[in-house]
């Protein structure tokens, strides 16, 4: 495969599919118990041929119910697990690492490069892309008559929608309204606990370079979900790089770092030249999650959610025992 130049969307896309979770989680939301039991879900069968319009705005017709799936992104590999799909992958990048299982499956490149020399070998009637591969490898897919779907969900509503289209094409209608209603139940129950409280300022660290998620982006939806006002919302692009003199002037109440892959500490923060001064700094009020469940805009969104709601409000959301 000829070499590809990584553009900055590229970098940012990465970022936020492949930053390794961290071994040392500085706050755990209390998990919200929520059942879609008392109104049980059934949908009819998908017909087929199917014409569906993906989230890159292209019409992609799915002859038959697919049997041979291929994830070219860690957050379509987990909601293929989520809706109980796992049996039929047939192949995945390699930094799909989540569940377990997903280890197991053939791989076929990495997220941002996939081999389609692999990907054609699998044998797929469905392939899961995302935003990062419009512009490079899902042309040659096309070319090739192979069937796929962009998924790229911009805030938690996209990501449910596109659940229940993966459902539909998959034939799996009913589990994805099932996955789906108990997941929105969990972040309806936070969006309620921070209806009244402050809402504190947040910087969300996506690398130590200062990349950041803006205005539109799905970091910036679950910041605003969780009670918090992201300092970043009012920036001109949706991953804007902020001088440390605007976080500064920001005066951030909470900081959440997301950049782990760089070995970022929350000791390392408050050292930085000219942030001693800062709420968050002053106040012990920096942050890191696990990057995996704010970073992947997949099933385990509620999870996120969780955990930064636990961040801005440790009040209402307390650790296990305390």
């Amino acid at each position: 495969m000829r070499a590809r130049a990584l553009s900055l969307f590229a970098i940012v896309a990465l970022l936020l599919q492949l930053l390794p979770g961290a071994a040392n989680v500085s706050a755990q939301a209390t998990p919200v118990v929520a059942t879609c039991a008392e109104t049980p879900l059934a949908a009819d069968a998908t017909a087929f041929p199917l014409v569906i319009t993906d989230d890159a705005g292209r019409q992609v017709t799915i002859e038959r119910s697919p049997t041979r799936i291929v994830s070219i992104a860690p957050s379509n590999t987990e909601m293929l697990f989520a809706l109980g799909l796992d049996d039929r992958i047939v192949g995945v990048d390699s930094f799909s690492t989540y569940p377990p299982e997903a280890g197991q499956k053939p791989q076929v490149g990495s997220y941002l490069e996939p081999d389609v020399e692999r990907v054609v070998a699998a044998e797929p009637d469905l392939i899961l892309a995302t935003e990062a591969h419009v512009g490079t490898v899902l042309p040659e897919l096309d070319a090739l008559g192979l069937p796929t779907v962009v998924i790229k969900p911009k805030d938690l509503d996209e990501v449910f929608s596109d659940m229940l289209l993966v459902g539909e094409i998959s034939d799996a209608s009913t589990r994805a309204q099932q996955v789906v209603c108990e997941l929105q139940a969990r972040v309806d129950a936070v969006v309620d606990a921070v209806t009244d409280a402050p809402r504190p300022r947040v910087f969300f660290e996506l690398s130590p370079d200062l990349y950041t998620a803006g205005p539109g982006s799905y970091i910036d939806d679950l910041i605003t979900r969780a009670g918090g006002v992201n300092v970043a919302a009012g920036a001109a692009e949706m991953w804007p790089q902020l001088s440390a003199e605007a976080v500064v002037s920001a005066d951030p109440e909470v900081i959440l770092l997301a950049d782990h892959e760089a070995g970022i500490t929350p000791e390392q923060v408050a050292a930085r030249p000219g942030w001693q001064g800062m709420s968050a700094v002053q106040q012990g009020r920096i942050v890191t999650l696990t990057s995996d469940l704010v970073v992947r805009p997949g099933p385990r969104v509620a999870d996120g959610l969780e955990a930064i709601a636990a961040a801005l409000h440790p009040d209402l959301f307390p650790k296990p025992g305390s």
